[in-house]
């Protein structure tokens, strides 16, 4: 034991023995625990699969033991390795039903190591791990995750696909010992039958063709059980936000919406809801793929933020989801980072355009004013109203047009998007609508050509959340219905406007410039280049056209490991990326344009939901 002296304090250091016979933190078990168990469980498959992977050294003694006991323990190493696999992420989760499956399979999986391959470095690394999770089950309480039924389904679609692949494997392992020369279209049918329990065409000499069987089988029983339990077990659904819920946030949005663009997102039906203990704050928040996602600033009275923000962070570690804040503003990430510790890092800018300072003169406006001129003199008409001024007819049809002319299968947005337009409690939004009389229009929707849909931002602002347009419309729909609500909004009460949001904005506007250094260049140009896929330097230069003064927008996180996955989250809740199983049995119902569709060459965003489109 060595000591420091501080001036009058005296700190006792533990030695570097002492350190390693107290074992690793009691904080870093979960994940030193969850690498560990994936490496037994790939030793427990590996002795299964694999005839020489480990030698007997008391061959003797196996040789006087029941023919059938090889087998069956070569069955249960493969079933005991392919759940632990499956368990390894959820230990690193802290999860408490993964520790309790351990704490039985590590046993097993030892237990037929030694019996089959008599492989002694996984049992002593088994015994280590069971001691380990044992001595620290309090580090393993986290919550189960939200889930359905749908999770069977997909097990079961996972689970056969591997046990087909590590089939291959193991009726290929014992190649010195099959009968004849069986094509792979024999091995496969082989796999198939063997995992439903039946004998298939590939014959082995002496004992193999049982150990073949048993595996099989037992890949076969395994997909069979792991399927049943997730179909039949308690579900615990996604939260939602309650009518109550939704009703608190809209009293908090009614004092203090004002502060952000983004508040108005937060009555999102699909997100759930944490308050600050004295309820004037809240935090809505989705969990996906394990991570326990915000957007936005924290709603209400800025004083009460800690304590939604720590209500927020003591939920992730209740479940064990990664916290993360996505689109927050600069105040927004400034208490996020100095009450949790988080980091946070610039994600682009918000277009934000004051009313008062907007107007179609002047050489910087002449493209956009020479394209509304032009789609006026071509016959269009706009207006710009509250929801609530709607008729029931309009707003069935803004509804229809805006559900048959989104560009993708699935509705994008999360951070900055509704989800909904016409709600009965949403009177309070705006619409922007474009209209033109054609004769012999057979469209569905009447006369109307685009729809814009602003939330509102406080008393004196409003939000652009959705932009929809028939394919058939003369390009430039976006600008007019823009210019028109900019227009409009004097006669409304509003002053400010949100438009959409710029990912890598700064880089995009640097890089271009003289002066701009090799790696700036360098930066701006693989972004130009991934704006083929994702729609980052046309929102940049769409929104530049209105000349808006830029307001950054940033993500929290916890660590830089963690970026991925959260980046994944954000794809997925933004409706980039859908992992979703298809709906087989049930038709999509939207209405079809009766229009063909046709290249919008003066808006880049024509299909376009406001939100993190580059996410």
């Amino acid at each position: 034991m060595s000591s420091r002296i501080d001036g009058d304090k005296s700190v006792q250091v533990p030695s570097r023995g002492r350190r390693i016979l107290r074992g690793p933190r009691p904080e870093s078990v979960p994940g030193l625990v969850g690498t560990a168990v994936m490496i037994v469980g790939l030793l427990d498959i590996a002795a299964g699969v694999f005839p020489r992977f480990r030698h007997s050294k008391i061959h003797a003694v196996t040789e006087v033991l029941p023919g059938s006991l090889g087998p069956f323990a070569a069955a249960l190493a493969i079933s005991a390795g392919v759940l632990l696999l499956l368990l390894a992420h959820g230990l690193k989760r802290r999860k408490r039903r993964a520790w309790r499956a351990a704490v039985v399979l590590l046993p097993a999986g030892a237990m037929a190591q030694f019996t089959y391959r008599h492989s002694f470095v996984g049992v002593l690394l088994a015994a280590a791990l069971l001691a380990l999770l044992l001595r620290h089950q309090s580090e393993f309480k986290a919550l189960p995750d939200p889930r359905s039924r749908w999770k069977a389904l997909a097990n079961f679609v996972l689970m056969s696909a591997g046990s087909i692949g590590l089939g291959l494997v193991i009726v290929n392992s014992h190649p010195g010992r099959v009968v004849g020369n069986p094509g792979l279209y024999e091995q496969i049918t082989h796999v198939v039958y063997g995992i439903f329990g039946f004998e298939g065409p590939v014959d082995y000499d002496g004992q193999v063709s049982w150990t073949v069987g048993y595996s099989l089988g037992a890949l076969g029983m395994l997909t069979a059980l792991t399927t049943i339990y997730l179909a039949f077990r308690p579900e615990h659904p996604a939260a939602r936000l309650t009518g109550d819920d939704e009703t608190k946030i809209r009293e908090l949005l009614a004092k203090h919406g004002g502060r952000d663009s983004l508040g108005h997102f937060a009555l999102r039906r699909d997100k759930a809801v944490v308050f600050s203990p004295s309820g004037k704050a809240a935090v809505t928040y989705r969990v996906v793929s394990g991570v326990m996602l915000a957007s936005g600033d924290p709603i209400g009275d800025v004083e009460a933020w800690p304590g939604a923000i720590e209500r927020f962070m003591a939920e992730a570690k209740a479940h064990s989801w990664t916290p993360a804040v996505v689109g927050c503003s600069e105040t927004g990430g400034e208490v996020w980072t100095r009450e949790t510790g988080l980091d946070a890092l610039e994600l682009g800018d918000e277009a934000i355009v004051d009313v008062k300072d907007f107007s179609l003169a002047g050489r910087a406006m002449r493209n956009v004013r020479q394209m509304v001129k032009r789609i006026e003199r071509n016959g269009y008409t706009t207006k710009v109203r509250r929801v609530s001024e709607l008729t029931a007819v309009e707003l069935e049809q803004v509804r229809g047009a805006a559900e048959a002319w989104r560009g993708t299968d699935t509705e994008r947005g999360f951070s900055m998007a509704l989800g909904r337009v016409g709600d009965p409690g949403d009177g309070d939004c705006y619409i922007a609508t474009a209209h033109r009389v054609e004769e012999g229009d057979t469209s569905p929707f009447g006369d109307l050509k685009a729809v814009l849909h602003f939330v509102p931002w406080g008393r004196d602002g409003m939000s652009l959340e959705l932009m929809r347009r028939d394919r058939a419309a003369d390009p430039g729909m976006n600008e007019l219905l823009i210019v028109a609500s900019l227009e409009a909004s004097p006669g409304l009460g509003i002053e400010k406007v949100s438009l959409n949001f710029a990912m890598f904005r700064a880089a995009l506007a640097r890089g271009e410039k003289i002066g701009a250094g090799p790696v700036l260049r360098m930066w701006r140009g693989l972004l130009v280049f991934l704006s083929r896929w994702f729609q980052i330097e046309s929102l940049y230069k769409f929104n530049e056209k209105f000349r808006p003064r830029w307001e950054p927008r940033f993500m929290v996180y916890r660590t830089s490991g963690d970026l991925p996955r959260i980046g994944f989250a954000v794809m997925q809740a933004e409706g980039f990326v859908t992992v979703a199983l298809p709906r087989l049995f049930a038709a999509r119902r939207r209405p079809k344009p009766v229009r063909t569709c046709a290249h919008d060459e003066g808006s880049a965003t024509g299909q376009a939901d406001r939100g993190i489109q580059a996410a």
